[in-house]
């Protein structure tokens, strides 16, 4: 069945994401006047093919990675004079410049649409509560303990931990203060403790902001009676069973499935012994731990998991907008996704941040299928991130992308005249280099998850 999520989730991801992009082009050529020849969806064999009454074709094809909109060009083949007019060439370099820059302002439009209906949908979150500071930690030297609920990052509001996470990624990698809003059991005054980093995380492959600043996330205590075993692994191999209770790791006693993750993850490709009650039975079993992610980022895994427990509704809230709040959200959550994208990428061009957290198609098919199967609102979330992705790729300055183009013709406007076709080829094939290296670098990363 996840498989079937992953392949549906994909293709409409795809399919909505360069529909909307190509129609913004073909939208505000059409208003300027360019003839469009083609409209396609997909590369390669055309399935389904037909003409509107201005004769342009419409196409999907057969393989879903993207799409284009065919303008009449003078640059491209020979035009009749008759049809001169319509060039995308010989319209005005303002016009040009709203054609080509349509696309990605259509991927901002569409986040800020389904941003809005997430908010207007509303969402179920856990309270950002303290539930253990690490000693020595970054968050145990600014003073906070726990029982204290974060109520803001650098001065934004946070309602959950999704909130907190995605305002600390923003500080991946760099200096300064970080200030972290608090609010102590009973009261209702913020109080405002200061975090020092220096160069926090830089260059982590696989960063984890939360714990690496030692919070420990409160949630209730879950009995470590396992439910699920990963049949590739650790615990498969030891022999453990779902229904068997973990009473101890290497003789130290284990009072919740907390403990043992923490010390688990602390210990990569350990030999450990773990001490299980089964029925009236207690058995000593020997545990090779396997090993997640890679370098100082290694965690240790064991393969096995417990049952779900209800959570207290004092730390759930319920979060949801009326129709004209959600627009305001929705333009905040676009605008604040579009800095944080564009930071990211710019963190990676100088090394702050690992060029491994670079994603490709595996892991954004991965992502769709596991977003689609969680929920509307999840994959809804999922399609604004990623419409977002799309629209600031393609406005990087980089030939053969939109945001090369806009260069080009931003260098006409200011000149008076257009760059010549020699520097524009050299463009092209700079572009072309860049755009493959970066794609081959995402997919590797991509088989390095697997």
């Amino acid at each position: 069945m996840s498989a079937l999520y992953m392949i549906i989730g994909t293709l409409v991801a795809l399919g909505v994401l360069v529909t909307f992009h190509e129609f913004g082009h073909f939208w505000v050529a059409r208003r300027c006047g360019v003839k469009v020849l083609r409209f396609s969806v997909g590369f390669g064999m055309p399935l389904l093919r037909w003409h509107d009454r201005q004769g342009t074709e419409f196409v999907v094809a057969a393989i879903p990675l993207g799409g284009y909109v065919k303008m009449l060009d003078e640059r491209e083949g020979d035009v009749p004079a008759a049809l001169a007019h319509l060039s995308f060439n010989r319209k005005p370099v303002l016009q040009r410049i709203a054609i080509v820059a349509a696309g990605p302002i259509a991927n901002f439009l569409l986040a800020l649409v389904f941003f809005w209906a997430v908010a207007m949908l509303g969402s179920q979150q856990v309270r950002p509560v303290i539930g253990q500071v690490q000693d020595g930690s970054l968050a145990a030297a600014a003073g906070l303990v726990a029982g204290q609920e974060i109520v803001s990052v650098d001065g934004e509001q946070t309602r959950g931990w999704a909130g907190v996470n995605m305002a600390l990624v923003g500080r991946l990698g760099e200096s300064g203060n970080l200030r972290i809003g608090v609010l102590d059991a009973g009261s209702q005054a913020p109080v405002v403790h200061t975090v020092k980093l220096d160069r926090w995380l830089k260059g982590s492959d696989e960063p984890d902001p939360i714990h690496s600043l030692g919070l420990q996330p409160w949630r209730p205590a879950l009995e470590p009676v396992l439910a699920e075993i990963d049949p590739d692994g650790p615990a498969k191999a030891a022999g453990l069973l779902a229904g068997d209770r973990l009473l101890a790791l290497d003789g130290a006693a284990l009072g919740d499935w907390q403990q043992l993750v923490d010390t688990v993850r602390k210990r990569p490709d350990a030999a450990v012994t773990l001490s299980v009650q089964r029925g009236a039975e207690r058995l000593e079993l020997p545990v090779t731990l396997a090993s997640r992610g890679e370098g100082k980022d290694a965690a240790g895994y064991l393969g096995a998991g417990v049952k779900p427990v209800q959570w207290p509704a004092d730390m759930l809230r319920e979060v949801r907008y009326g129709p004209l709040e959600a627009v305001a959200e929705g333009a905040r959550r676009t605008w604040a996704m579009s800095v944080l994208t564009l930071d990211s990428l710019k963190k990676m061009l100088f090394g702050e941040l690992s060029v491994k957290n670079l994603s490709g198609p595996i892991t954004i098919a991965k992502v769709a299928g596991a977003s689609a199967q969680s929920g509307l609102g999840d994959f809804l979330n999922f399609l604004a991130y990623l419409s977002i992705s799309l629209g600031v790729l393609n406005l990087l300055p980089i030939p053969v992308l939109d945001g090369g183009h806009l260069l080009f013709y931003l260098i006409e406007w200011v000149r008076g005249r257009p760059v010549s076709d020699r520097v524009q080829g050299w463009g092209v094939q700079i572009g072309i280099s860049l755009v493959v290296g970066v794609m081959l670098l995402a997919l590797i990363n991509d088989l390095g998850r697997l």
